[in-house]
């Protein structure tokens, strides 16, 4: 039975690493200035080097080469030892087929033992997150005093899932992702001496198909060579179930020509051919993301082909940068979902329609629309409380008495009185003449007088009127956990006092006071408070403004909670 590549090509020499430089580096010294530690935790994606490195340490330590910076030499006893897996000092525990406590104590217990060949004994324990609590702590004492012939290398996926008294007594080495060059020049190098015929183009696909894992890359192509026939580009598309670069740029083209019909049929073609939906959709977000680098002026860092950048720099010219932004994470969240659904194409599908239609945004019509106003420039009259009450006939009606009834009503002793201004534009709002009013001001609405079904309607368009004045000040709107009205008095609740005490510095009270009375006419004094935990959402908790409740507000009275 043949070996597999990327057992038969596993580094044996620290030179022979590829993309962790930085660990080897580490390493390296610690061996030559004997400075090794007794715990080791090596962290990263799957494929990167973790194991191998640990094993290159292994046999680092018990390299019986007198040159420290020759360790490992590859060619002493306990070299070749390690390389042909009968190193009995070298011990490799898999954590997840042995995550018992009972496993954990069965090592505790055989550590004290000398080693047989080498100075050290090395435990490599792979998956160490999968261990169990209770594992953890049986092996907590003896990772942090190991006897002095013992040490300990981890190795882990998810580091995040490791005990924080565990992290603490290791050495921690990260291991990034393999840039997707440096595979594929490891890939060309692994082909010729292999005597694989393979295109450069195809190793590209597959060192970008990897995502970054070295061991990944060399099992595809394995599987590839095992076909019997020539590596290129077009097998490895086939095999691997990607879509051919023509139709990703096509599909690109229907984004750019907002033709979702032929998008879709560009879909489903890939798809027939037998491409995979989800690599489809990485490679459109790989793809986009050229584009996006081509359309910041960052054209250079693009890995393609004269003819293919060209093609880029043509798209990219085409798109807005917001645009491809979000066009980016529909694919992305296309690729990300396709593998949860029974129709593999439809997040492709979704992706492209939205896509399309996110060009073109809902246009606000103008009756909508904030108006442009200057809030800060606006004359607006002061805020004054009604000092004249309404005829006593109205205090005894269940309804509000409107205008003409107030027109209608005896007055004894009629006082004529000069109207503010803002008492006269109310007025005459009510088609009611300022001789008139002036005899009866209690005939005059409140200045300012509002419903909670009218303020509710016009919030929207206040906060966007207060949103193009200043922006922070809508923010803070944004935050109110609850309004209500008591008579001429807008109250807004906040979940904390910080909040409150932002909303009533700088001119934050006084902007939204002047967008209230441009987009109602309403001259409100508002007032800030902090309401409790249960307060509802704006607008959800409406008071009836109706009959003897509206009397009794306008004459001054106010409603109490019980």
């Amino acid at each position: 039975m043949s070996q597999a590549l990327y057992r038969k090509w596993r580094p044996r020499l620290w030179d022979q690493v590829i993309g962790q430089e930085h660990v080897v580096k580490t390493l390296q010294n610690a061996i030559r200035g004997d400075r090794v530690g007794h715990a080791y935790l090596f962290s990263g994606p799957r494929g990167t080097g973790k194991t191998t490195t640990a094993r290159l340490l292994a046999k680092a330590v018990n390299c019986l080469s007198e040159d420290p910076t020759r360790r490992p030499c590859d060619e002493c006893d306990n070299c070749r030892a390690v390389n042909e897996n009968r190193m009995l000092d070298l011990i490799e525990i898999d954590a997840a087929s042995n995550t018992s406590v009972d496993d954990m104590r069965d090592l505790r217990d055989k550590i004290n033992f000398a080693p047989s060949q080498g100075r050290f004994k090395i435990y490599i324990i792979d998956e160490v997150h999968m261990l169990s609590t209770a594992a953890f702590n049986a092996l907590l004492k003896t990772l942090e005093e190991p006897p002095p012939h013992a040490i300990f290398i981890l190795a882990t996926t998810e580091i995040h899932k490791i005990p924080a008294t565990v992290l603490s007594r290791c050495q921690r080495h990260e291991f990034r992702r393999i840039p997707v060059a440096e595979i594929a020049a490891c890939l060309r190098q692994l082909s010729d001496n292999e005597k694989i015929d393979a295109d450069d183009d195809a190793l590209t696909l597959i060192a970008r198909q990897s995502t970054g894992s070295m061991r990944d890359a060399i099992s595809l192509l394995d599987q590839l060579a095992s076909t019997g026939e020539p590596v290129t580009l077009a097998l490895a598309q086939t095999v691997l179930g990607t879509a051919a670069l023509q139709a990703v740029v096509d599909l690109v083209d229907t984004l750019i020509a907002e033709d979702p019909a032929a998008g879709l049929q560009v879909i489903h073609n890939a798809l027939d051919s037998g491409s995979d939906a989800r690599q489809l959709a990485r490679q459109m977000v790989d793809y986009l993301r050229n584009l996006l680098q081509v359309r910041v002026g960052n054209k250079d860092a693009v890995e393609a082909t004269i003819e293919n950048r060209d093609i880029m720099v043509r798209q990219a010219e085409k798109f807005s940068t917001p645009r491809l932004v979000e066009t980016i994470k529909l694919f992305n969240t296309a690729a990300g979902e396709a593998r949860s659904t029974w129709n593999p194409g439809l997040h492709l599908e979704l992706a492209v329609i939205s896509a399309i239609e996110a060009a073109h945004p809902p246009v606000i019509e103008p009756a909508q629309a904030a108006p442009e106003v200057n809030l800060r420039d606006m004359k607006m009259p002061s805020f004054q409380a009604p000092s004249h009450p309404p005829s006593r006939h109205a205090e005894s009606s269940q309804e509000t008495p409107n205008a003409a009834e107030y027109s209608a009503a005896p007055v004894k002793e009629p006082v004529k009185q000069v109207l503010s201004e803002p008492a006269v534009q109310v007025a005459r709002a009510n088609s009611i003449s300022p001789e008139a009013a002036s005899q009866n001001p209690a005939a005059v609405p409140v200045s300012g007088t509002i419903t909670m079904d009218e303020l509710r309607k016009a919030w929207p368009q206040i906060r966007m009127t207060v949103k193009k004045a200043k922006a922070q000040t809508e923010a803070l709107l944004n935050s109110v956990r609850n309004i209500s009205i008591e008579g001429d008095r807008l109250i807004l609740s906040f979940a904390s006092d910080i909040v409150k005490q932002k909303m009533e510095m700088d001119d934050n009270m006084e902007m939204t006071r002047r967008a209230i009375y441009h987009v109602t006419k309403a001259n409100l004094q508002i007032v800030c408070n902090v309401g409790s935990a249960k307060t509802s959402a704006p607008g959800n908790t409406e008071i009836p403004r109706e009959g003897l409740v509206n009397t009794a507000i306008n004459l001054g009275g106010q409603i109490k909670k019980q």
